[in-house]
């Protein structure tokens, strides 16, 4: 069990380090980045037995994950209307 939250808690490193590393990445990239980081942290939260702290996590997760979605569609709808 500890296994998995130190290999969870390198993964969310590493996903904030990619972010940090490509400062020349789209809002979407870095919406999704965030949002992989937070369900990471959600899924430790819940593991380390701190479940209020991965509730609010898992609603990060949620929220900015429509935000990408948001992005994401529009920028794919301006893409489709130049055409």
């Amino acid at each position: 069990m500890e296994a998995l939250k130190e290999r969870i808690l390198a993964t969310e490193w590493a996903s904030y380090r990619w972010a940090l590393q490509y400062p020349d990445a789209t809002a979407d990239e870095l919406e999704l980045a965030f949002s992989v980081s937070c369900l990471g942290t959600s899924i430790y939260g819940f593991l380390a037995g701190t479940w209020p702290f991965g509730v609010v996590e898992f609603i990060w997760c949620l929220l900015t994950l429509r935000k990408w979605y948001l992005i994401y569609a529009r920028k794919e709808n301006v893409a489709g209307k130049t055409e």
